[in-house]
């Protein structure tokens, strides 16, 4: 394994820009919740459905959102059991087109896997497909902009002839600059293909002790706070889930993370298994704790410092059905992270999804509206501001024939909805988005932590996307922004200080980190 190194990412404004380079260590502020100080009650739970009938049609496996054509608002690519996918341009007020066939992106397959990222670092987002059926079952479309898509799996080293593919994930886990790809494999060893610039991608997974044969879904990448990215993997049919860790060589499975191996469920047991994991700070402690959904009842394991812990009975979440997916975002911008689960659909039965409001205490309250409940979702869900009117909005795929692909615009009302912040975190040319980096949010002026998330471009099963993180900020203050990326098996921190919301309406605060992870910064807004 090559020595570790840290991508690019890199700023665009600010008041004022401060570097830091500082030890492995978890930079942490003390918990403060706004919605707490504010005495607002809590918002109306309201969702509609933007353009029903353009997104009605059901047999939907995965849901992809990143901006391809670069016009600063995220499209949407939706992937079929067999049925043309589609690739809706977003056309902001004029609303959605699709525009697969002209782009090339229309694929009549059974598409099980999607993940956008830009690969080749030439600044625009190219999309990795997983099929189910006959040979091959990748592929991988490079954005040539004006010129479409072209597929190029074969000549840079991604065709698979053979296999169950799951969750993809884009990641520089060798922190050299580029993009490399995580592939889930269902009914094989995981793959970890290793970009190597002009020579294309080696899988190096089996050199590196990642190559994983239980039957894997799901995968998340993070650092549990060595300084090194690791990597979690979920598994089905009751096999235990894996928390590999990191180290100059290549990666261990962790025997101390038992709460991690469970899941929360059953191992053993055929009905019981993990479909995603989703990395989040729940509790705004300043570090990364890990949500299962489940086969079985669903998991969260708190990080305390060291160790984990099962928590989910304790705070509401340990609801027992069968989960496909999980997706936190605070919808209802009161400073705390919100958590969406859809329910599976099998054996004629659709479980039930179910939207958690975090309210006041540490408990979690279902706030799952009607128009949520009566739609046939399952697989996919991503939160993502479609709109750009500040709040998330809910993006769901059902793969049963009645299911449909629906997007839910959230309601908030516009007073509330302009209290976030979205920020996009880049390599230091403005181009790819660096995964794995960590973004806290301070108030202005203190070390007071308003939350904290994880660049992520992969991890949802059936769903993924290049997207900026989002925070709800109530009172929409001034805040500062830190970014930690790793550099050399260490960690970089980059702060943009005095950062005002307001002007960031509509778009996203993009921060740069060069190489060494040093903060470059373009013309303030």
């Amino acid at each position: 394994m090559r020595p570790l190194r840290a991508g690019a990412s890199a700023s665009r404004s600010g008041t004022r820009l401060a570097n830091r380079l500082g030890p492995a260590s978890v930079l942490v502020g003390s918990f403060f919740a706004l919605g707490g100080c504010t005495e607002r009650a809590p918002e109306p739970v309201r969702f509609a459905l933007a353009e029903p009938e353009l997104f009605a049609d059901g047999g939907a496996l995965t849901d992809a959102w990143a901006d391809f054509d670069g016009d600063g608002d995220p499209d949407r690519f939706v992937g079929f059991d067999g049925a043309p996918s589609r690739l809706y341009r977003n056309d902001g007020t004029a609303g959605f087109t699709d525009v697969a066939a002209s782009v090339g992106l229309q694929v009549r397959r059974s598409v099980r896997s999607s993940a956008w990222s830009d690969y080749d670092a030439d600044g625009d987002p190219d999309l990795f497909l997983g099929y189910a059926g006959d040979a091959p079952v990748t592929a991988l479309f490079r954005n040539e902009g004006a010129g479409g898509f072209a597929e190029v799996a074969g000549k840079v080293g991604l065709l698979l002839m053979e296999g169950t593919t799951r969750q993809p994930a884009w990641i520089d886990f060798d922190e050299d600059g580029d993009l490399d790809l995580f592939l889930a494999m269902r009914d094989r060893e995981n793959r970890l293909f290793e970009n190597r610039g002009r020579e294309g991608f080696t899988d190096v997974a089996l050199e590196l002790g990642v190559a994983d044969a239980r039957r894997t879904v799901g995968a998340s990448w993070f650092d549990t706070g060595d300084g090194r990215l690791d990597l979690v993997v979920a598994n089905m049919n009751g096999d235990a889930n894996a928390l590999y860790r990191a180290d100059a060589r290549g990666f261990t499975e962790a025997t101390d993370a038992e709460p991690v191996r469970n899941g929360g469920r059953a191992i053993g047991d055929e009905a019981h298994g993990t479909v995603r994991p989703c990395v989040v700070d729940y509790d705004a402690d300043g570090d990364f704790d890990l949500f299962f959904a489940n086969y079985g009842p669903n998991g969260l394991a708190r990080h305390d410092g060291g160790g984990w812990t099962h928590v989910a009975e304790e705070v509401g979440l340990a609801v027992e059905s069968r989960y496909d997916t999980c997706a936190w975002g605070d919808f209802d911008h009161d400073g705390t992270v919100d958590l969406y689960v859809n329910g599976t659909v099998g054996g004629g039965t659709h479980y039930r999804d179910w939207l958690f409001r975090r309210e006041g205490g540490a408990r979690f309250v279902d706030v799952t509206p009607m128009e949520i409940l009566e739609l046939a979702s399952s697989h996919g869900a991503t939160w993502v501001d479609f709109d750009l009117d500040g709040d998330l909005d809910l993006s769901l795929a059902g793969a049963a024939e009645d299911g449909m692909h629906h997007l839910l615009r959230n309601l908030l009302r516009p007073e509330f909805a302009w209290h976030s912040l979205q920020v996009r975190v880049v390599d230091g040319e403005g181009r790819a988005t660096r995964p794995g980096a960590e973004v806290r949010l301070y108030a202005a002026g203190t070390e007071r932590l308003l939350g904290t998330r994880l660049v992520d471009s992969g991890s949802g099963y059936d769903s993924q996307s290049d997207l900026p993180v989002h925070f709800g900020i109530p009172g929409g203050q001034p805040v500062d922004v830190e970014v930690t990326v790793l550099v050399d098996g260490g960690r970089a921190t980059v702060r943009v200080e005095g950062v005002d919301p307001a002007a960031w309406q509509g778009t996203a605060l993009v921060v740069r980190v060069d190489r060494e992870g040093r903060l470059v910064s373009d013309t303030p807004r």
